[in-house]
């Protein structure tokens, strides 16, 4: 890494910016060492307050975390939705947003997907791998944890086969804001009865039908659908700010 120039005050803000660049470069990967602040320090010619608050800028962002110790240093963390989702979060509660005006908001993603994808030449493929997630919870259907786990990878699937990647980090964002609830979706799928699950199973079924069939209005519907149906019975009570039920990020 180069040496950053510039005046004193901009030093914090010239060193976070070239380590978020390298990060969203994929040039640092996930897990990936800095080294400690005294090789930061000697790396990019900066005095140590100058460093700490890069690096201060650079943790709030999500991006690295400061490990304490001798085996500690500065690791990289990749850019990930739940980044999005706590500012999103923040935002959202205080415009005193409902947890059902995101789930709302999630179905209306989810349900144009569903159409988009019903009007693409690739469809069937899409459909084979979304296939591929539901025989996998067909295969869970006794594990509530493994069952959830495998409902959430088939809607951000169905999502991130748009090939939207806004749209897809808008949706992966408030799949986390309903994750940090007292009952997120996925886990309340799993603890449906079994006779619930494979209704959930079922409707799935259909949804890839109408889109190997290429009928996108119908796909749509469904879903929407589908989605209402599952915020009927899974989502926590109506009126809940978002906020309220939050626990820790994971």
């Amino acid at each position: 890494m180069e040496r950053i120039a510039g005046p004193a005050r901009e030093k914090p803000q010239l060193i976070a910016d070239e380590v978020r660049s390298l990060i969203i470069a994929g040039e640092l990967t996930e897990g990936a060492s800095l080294g400690h602040e005294p090789e930061l320090v000697a790396r990019f010619g900066v005095s140590r307050p100058s460093l700490r608050e890069a690096l201060r800028i650079l943790e709030a962002e999500g991006l690295i975390a400061v490990v304490r110790g001798v085996r500690g240093g500065v690791v990289v963390h990749a850019p990930h939705p739940r980044m999005v989702a706590r500012t999103m979060s923040v935002v959202l509660e205080a415009r005193e947003t409902t947890l059902d005006d995101v789930f709302e908001t999630l179905t209306g993603i989810e349900a144009g997907a569903a159409r988009a994808i019903a009007t693409m030449r690739r469809r069937r493929g899409i459909a084979g791998a979304l296939r591929d997630i539901v025989d996998a919870e067909v295969k869970r259907l006794a594990d509530p944890d493994a069952f959830g786990a495998s409902i959430d990878a088939f809607h951000r699937r169905l999502v991130a086969e748009t090939g939207n990647r806004a749209t897809t980090v808008v949706a992966e964002s408030l799949h986390e804001i309903l994750r940090r609830t007292a009952g997120p979706t996925e886990r309340a799928a799993g603890l449906e009865p079994i006779a619930g699950r494979r209704r959930i199973v079922r409707s799935q079924e259909r949804l890839l039908e109408l889109i190997e069939a290429g009928a996108a209005l119908e796909a749509e519907a469904h879903w929407r659908a589908h989605m209402e149906r599952v915020g009927r019975t899974l989502l926590v009570p109506d009126g809940v700010m978002v906020g309220e039920l939050t626990t820790h990020d994971r």
